[in-house]
């Protein structure tokens, strides 16, 4: 699977995609292992409960109209700076990847759960790296990653 180098790349990618591919992010192990694991189907779990997911836990990286004429870049920089903190709190070998899906399901706290048509790519440590920084020069003390153990 092809490596996304940066966040242009993934924005360039997004702003490719058009709104009939609806493009999310997964954090995990990658598809070898959500695709091809040990659980039934294509299925997450949660967390709290155990109780299995009808569908991979990924976020839309689609541009919501009320973003206007923003930045994409900026846009793909908070969805990838949202759940960074999975790679640390799932541990080794989970990092983000891109996949074409269809949301099938709401998980428990009200995340898209998706039926991935097609792999697309990883997201590199240098985007998430820029991601940081995108986020930090908005200089907003209101907002930060969504980490429940913080």
């Amino acid at each position: 699977m092809d490596t996304i180098g940066d966040l242009d790349e993934l924005a360039a990618l997004l702003e490719r995609a058009g709104p009939d591919q609806e493009l999310y992010l997964r954090w995990s192990e990658g598809p070898e292992v959500d695709l091809g694991g040990s659980q039934p189907g294509q299925s997450s779990r949660d967390a709290l409960t155990g109780v299995t997911l009808p569908g991979l836990s990924a976020n839309p990286l689609r541009v919501e109209p009320w973003w206007g004429n923003r930045s994409t870049r900026l846009w793909v920089a908070r969805r990838l700076y949202d759940y960074r903190h999975l790679r640390d709190l799932r541990g080794p070998g989970v990092r983000p990847w891109v996949l074409v899906g269809e949301e099938c399901a709401r998980g428990p706290d009200n995340e898209p759960l998706v039926i991935c048509h097609r792999p697309v790519a990883w997201v590199s440590d240098t985007a998430l790296r820029e991601c940081e920084k995108a986020i930090q020069e908005q200089d907003s003390e209101e907002w930060g990653p969504l980490n429940r153990a913080d």
